[in-house]
């Protein structure tokens, strides 16, 4: 595979920014000017980091490479910082990730790379806070995207303390910088309340959770996967023995999550 990273100032992060990049290898049959010239857009699977992380972190703790080659497929991995995907207006200069995503990022690799931008050909994954994420996307933008996973994470009931985790004063800034508690219920962080309408309307992609039985979340997780059955939400859940909140069960969850995508593609790049 090739591995693109880059920088470039951002108009919605309001500095530079550092993205990783995996793109389709050039298969040693094929000619250069062949390949490169061939105007084929490839499927794109859009990875997001969790808590801590940056664009690195998928790259360096887990095969994805070796996947992305499996699949012949872009992956895109962009720095969320610690922003839960959200905008953050009052972060320094600004700091719209929420924003940057879908209005910055995504044009950017549909114009400057080999990626298509047809539904049926873009997935979301994330891990924790990516998670939470990507399930905010796909509330809020369903036609954008195929299929979703959401490792390690879930949908929680913005009224309660915990929603965001153990941890309380990361509520609390999430509620503050949205303007306040019914301002956060009405902000693309409130999933919960988006998805029995949602749910009905047969809009979300197809939808894919799985936590390990040792994470501290994972009563945070059955008790939402308890609320999708009870309004009807169509998804897959999977349960693992013997994995906390740690990247073996990400690389292994994500080698699952890649199975339920199915997509359809030609194996491509070279197998060394």
């Amino acid at each position: 595979m090739a591995l693109v990273q880059m920088n470039f100032n951002s108009e919605y992060l309001k500095g530079n920014h550092e993205i990783s990049i995996i793109l389709p290898d050039r298969p040693w049959e094929t000619s250069s000017k062949e390949f490169y010239a061939s105007g084929k857009k490839y499927p794109v699977l859009w990875l997001l980091h969790g808590t801590f992380g940056d664009h690195t972190d998928w790259l360096r703790k887990t095969n994805i490479e070796l996947y992305a080659c499996e699949k012949n497929l872009i992956v895109v991995m962009p720095s969320g910082q610690n922003s839960n995907y959200l905008n953050w207006p009052g972060f320094a200069c600004g700091f719209d990730m929420w924003d940057y995503l879908q209005k910055e990022l995504m044009p950017l690799v549909y114009n400057w790379f080999p990626a298509s931008s047809k539904r049926e050909d873009n997935y979301l994954c994330g891990l924790s806070m990516g998670g939470r994420g990507a399930l905010q996307y796909a509330a809020a933008m369903p036609e954008s995207f195929s299929a979703v996973a959401v490792l390690s994470s879930c949908a929680c009931d913005p009224r309660l303390p915990n929603s965001a985790g153990p941890d309380v004063k990361r509520y609390e800034n999430l509620v503050n910088s949205a303007g306040g508690l019914e301002a956060y219920l009405k902000s693309p962080a409130n999933v919960w309340d988006k998805l029995p309408e949602l749910a009905k309307s047969g809009r979300l992609p197809r939808l894919y959770f799985a936590s390990g039985k040792d994470d501290f979340l994972f009563e945070q997780y059955l008790t939402f996967k308890q609320y999708a059955a009870s309004i009807g939400l169509e998804a897959v859940f999977e349960e693992f023995d013997g994995y906390g909140h740690e990247w073996r069960f990400w690389d292994m969850s994500l080698q699952r999550a890649l199975e339920f995508f199915d997509i359809t593609q030609e194996k491509g790049g070279n197998p060394y």
